[in-house]
């Protein structure tokens, strides 16, 4: 297997406006680098200021260059059967193809990111920016910001990660999309349109019927997955059926995950009823013992037709998230069924536990703390906004808590934020509350600390 190894300069940052003004290849074996394709490009366009700072590479110097129609039949040759690899690929590829498609190509190769399989071979560096990292792990590039500079570098550190990890690097080659597995309606050049930004996307079959739903931080990338999940009957059919895609950008993880759930309620397209049958399908539930006191336990949707408390996607998750709650609140492991014992749970032998499982503690004393820990997830009865990204620059998302209770979510202009927060209603769409989106509040709250609250 050969790898070519690619660094490109441009004359901006995105991949479909922008020319390639230099680029640089190595071809490696797995040994050493066996050949190498370098060239400066007419990109037939001005190179703006700013681009000449970073690059040093300006106009009289690829006046005289060829441009990319001239080297495209040399490029194809030098990187076939290869596995194109560079730092941040997405870029360097999506540039490539972009070139190749205004001569009516479609340039498509198995890629590999250096920025993502490196985290995995050498993770605990401080920055993965091929500048840092080369620094911290003493590769040298005197040309920074020049394609041969970058590409040597980027050549040294992937020859690095091949030898230190070279089987489990081959789950990083992003293998592309085959056009003959495809529904035939279904058109690459509308998957390669997708958006790469958080949201919710929809996917149809060939009689306009929804099939399945689902949110990602990339939608892009989410579909591709769908589209190369080949490993199941489910996924096969799925992948065969979907002939039209339609998304909804929400910028936020938390509204994509909100606007899904009740769209799949509404909708129950049948990809998301044969793949999940419940969103969340444990939970945790209480109940009264013999002796006044109330017990937590997580437990399965499916085996009890009680109301939970809260949700969750799995069984160890609620678990994990119970014995949070259980230090938190300085409850029992026996009572919340997390120490299986007949005697005291071990919180109690180091004095986290008040005695409630050898009834040293008052049931009256232990449950005023289980209703603290309800009010608690009840976000204790306040009113405040979640304020996270919006779907452009221009925006922010909010979702509106109201005395404990969600009510909604919206987006406002970027700067709304220096008015009092009672005026930011008006950009509410209102909701119902239900089990599923408090769940998804609650959970997103726990693990996502890039929003912020802000108190009504």
């Amino acid at each position: 297997m050969n790898f070519v190894i690619v660094d490109v300069e441009t004359t901006g940052g995105n991949t479909k406006d922008s020319k390639i003004t230099e680029l640089a290849m190595y071809k490696y074996d797995g040994k050493k680098v066996i050949d190498s394709f370098i060239s400066l490009v007419n990109p037939e366009q001005a190179i703006p200021e700013f681009i000449v700072r970073l690059t040093g590479i300006t106009d009289a110097m690829v006046a005289d260059a060829p441009k990319f129609f001239e080297l495209a039949k040399g490029i194809i040759e030098f990187t076939n059967d290869c596995i194109f690899v560079a730092h941040n690929v997405a870029f360097d590829y999506g540039m490539f193809r972009s070139e190749f498609r205004r001569l009516g190509f479609d340039f498509r190769m198995p890629h590999l990111c250096t920025v993502r399989s490196s985290r995995y071979v050498i993770p605990g560096h401080a920055s993965y920016s091929l500048g840092k990292l080369c620094r911290e792990i003493g590769i040298d590039n005197n040309a920074r910001h020049r394609a041969d500079g970058d590409a040597k570098a980027t050549t040294e550190l992937f020859h690095l990660i091949y030898h230190k990890d070279p089987n489990n690097l081959s789950t990083f080659i992003q293998q592309e999309l085959n056009p003959k597995s495809i529904h035939p309606n279904l058109s690459l050049e509308v998957i390669d349109n997708l958006p790469t930004k958080a949201g919710v996307y929809m996917l149809y079959n060939e009689f306009n019927q929804l099939i399945y739903i689902g949110k990602s931080i990339n939608i892009k990338k989410r579909i591709e997955q769908h589209l190369r999940n080949t490993k199941t009957a489910k996924g096969l059919k799925m992948i065969q059926d979907i002939c039209r895609i339609e998304h909804e950008l929400t910028g936020s993880e938390l509204i994509a995950m909100l606007l899904e759930s009740e769209l799949i309620k509404k909708h129950q397209p049948i990809y998301n009823r044969k793949l999940r049958k419940s969103f969340f399908p444990f939970g945790i539930f209480d109940t009264v013992d013999e002796l006044g006191y109330v017990q937590l336990q997580v437990l399965s949707m499916a085996k009890t037709e009680a109301q939970a408390i809260i949700q969750f996607s799995t069984k160890k998750e609620g678990t994990d998230y119970l014995s949070q709650l259980t230090e938190k609140f300085e409850l029992c492991q026996k009572l919340n069924h997390l120490y299986p014992t007949q005697s005291a749970c071990f919180h109690y032998t180091i004095k986290a536990c008040k005695g409630a499982c050898v009834q040293e503690e008052s049931s009256d004393a232990y449950n005023s703390r289980i209703d603290e820990l309800l009010e608690h997830l009840n976000f204790k009865g306040n009113s405040f906004f979640i304020v996270d990204k919006g779907r452009n620059k221009g925006e922010k998302s909010i979702v509106w808590i109201d005395r404990g209770t969600y009510k909604g979510y919206g987006f406002a202009p970027f700067h709304f934020h220096g008015k009092e927060p009672m005026h930011w209603m008006r950009y509410i769409q209102l909701e119902q509350e239900n089990r599923d989106n408090k769940s998804i509040i609650n959970l997103f709250i726990r693990k996502d600390k890039r929003h912020r609250i802000v108190p009504v």
